[in-house]
């Protein structure tokens, strides 16, 4: 049995409506002993806390989608978060989509709300909980020159060359359970140091069957392909997950 953590998932969404207790179940045999539920907007981020509240494996997290940029949907986002500082987790998700924004207007916008999200961070000493899709070193530059301390980089798609600036800044890069059959994550664990390492689901997708709905439990065929693709023993790779972990999100 390993002891793991989920740092980036959706259980908010409606695919978990039907069986979420039983998905939270199957997570805890499996040695998943807390999960965090970030948000897109501001509608998920309040069902968030109530799933938080009802749940006590669940963590909340809050936080405004990239897509969603919009000055005062972020402006509604930062007081929520100011206000529920002590019920949330982390700030997230929070980032730069630039698959989904070509324009160069919309991606100054996502620009600005980050860096927005990232002094909240330093305020409020919450982690940051970040999306990069297509925007990798450009998230990793900005997040360097505004000073981000508490970082996690999920499902970071990006080059590892685009990565070793934010190891070295002691960010936190995190693995979901699609290593398994994707060469860009493969790639990208070989090369980074295990201490920057940590497992997520992004529950309910990117899970090892891209057809299926992925779900917290599958944490642990993305801690088994590390500890492979790393030659190590799971167990000790366990270990050091869940400790890097704690070491961004404290004793959760």
């Amino acid at each position: 049995m390993y002891t793991l953590i989920d740092t980036h998932t959706h259980l908010y969404d409606k695919s978990f409506d039907s069986d979420r207790d039983e998905v939270i179940r199957r997570a805890l045999c499996a040695g998943v002993k807390r999960i965090i539920t970030v948000s897109e907007n501001m509608e998920d981020g309040r069902r968030n806390l109530e799933l938080a509240d009802r749940h006590p494996e669940l963590l909340a997290a809050a936080g405004l989608y990239p897509v969603y940029a919009d000055p005062a949907a972020a402006g509604e986002m930062i007081e929520f978060i100011r206000k529920n500082r002590d019920r949330l987790a982390a700030i997230g998700e929070v980032g730069l989509d630039y698959r989904k924004a070509e324009d160069p207007e919309e991606r100054d916008t996502q620009q600005n709300i980050l860096k927005q999200f990232v002094a909240l961070s330093l305020e409020l000493d919450l982690p940051l909980n970040v999306h990069s899709r297509s925007a990798g070193r450009h998230v990793v530059a900005l997040l360097l020159e505004k000073g981000a301390k508490k970082v996690q980089l999920h499902a970071f798609d990006g080059k590892a060359g685009a990565a070793f600036p934010a190891v070295e800044a002691g960010f936190f890069f995190s693995i979901p359970p699609s290593v398994v059959r994707s060469r860009q994550k493969q790639k990208l664990v070989r090369q980074l140091p295990l201490s920057s390492i940590l497992v997520e689901t992004d529950s309910p997708v990117l899970g090892p069957d891209p057809e299926k709905r992925n779900e917290p439990a599958n944490c642990t065929a993305a801690l088994e392909m590390i500890a492979s693709l790393k030659n190590i023993d799971p167990k000790q790779a366990a270990e050091t997950i869940y400790e890097n972990t704690l070491r961004l999100y404290g004793s959760i």
